[in-house]
């Protein structure tokens, strides 16, 4: 474990410089509040009618929404015939457990994968994963939404209305980070993310990216059947 400290000065210094940094994180937030506007400003795109597949079968992608008007869907990477999945996909979605939250605001949260459904549910047991899970493996329904088979991961948000779905948003690659409370938390801490990307003071420890994220497998030791 690296011994680097920052700078020790008195208290009245540190809070200078910590209002100091207030002004650009207010800024940052102020910057997300229109991001946000512009979002919501979005024209969508009618999609057409899709089949996935269930835990109890064929499902229309209007029935994915199980009566909500929202829907957001994580893109799980998916390789055939690989015990384990991506880790990045495995450890993020392994964040999310109650989504209770999401129902006053009439909208659903749900993992599709391009991954047969009796795998897919395989793996979503053997990880702990608390999601919905869905298989767009005979549609192309993935491919249409920037996840094709042996793709990469996206998010994607719909709307509905009777059964017509529209697409109004996708993500992808550190897109995704603005949902995930992980990197929010690690980038706090005074070594941050502790990458070799990233602009840090010298003598701060650092690492190949992505070496210490958690693996699939560590995830499931945390959160699978083992871990009841």
């Amino acid at each position: 474990m690296s011994t680097a400290l920052p700078p020790v000065v008195d208290a009245d210094t540190w809070q200078r410089e910590l209002d100091a940094l207030r002004i650009r994180e207010k800024a940052a937030t102020r910057e997300l509040d229109a991001v946000a506007a512009q979002r919501r400003r979005m024209p969508a795109v009618r999609m057409p009618d899709y089949t996935l597949e269930g835990e109890n079968g064929p499902v229309s992608l209007a029935d994915v929404f199980d009566g909500a008007s929202q829907l957001i869907v994580y893109n799980h990477m998916w390789f055939d015939d690989e015990e384990w999945q991506c880790p990045g996909c495995t450890g993020f979605t392994s964040q999310f457990t109650r989504f209770e939250f999401l129902k006053p605001y009439d909208a659903r949260f749900v993992i599709v994968t391009q991954g047969p459904i009796d795998q897919a549910l395989a793996y979503k047991r053997r990880v702990g994963n608390r999601m919905t899970w869905y298989s767009t493996a005979n549609s192309a329904f993935g491919a249409d939404v920037g996840a094709p088979r042996g793709g990469g991961f996206a998010v994607n948000v719909f709307l509905r209305e009777g059964d017509v779905v529209y697409r109004t948003w996708h993500t992808n690659g550190r897109g995704t980070e603005q949902l995930s409370h992980t990197f929010a938390l690690i980038d706090l801490l005074p070594y941050g993310r502790q990458e070799e990307w990233q602009d840090s003071p010298e003598g701060w420890p650092q690492s190949p990216t992505y070496s210490r994220w958690t693996s699939s497998q560590e995830v499931a030791a945390a959160y699978g059947p083992a871990a009841d």
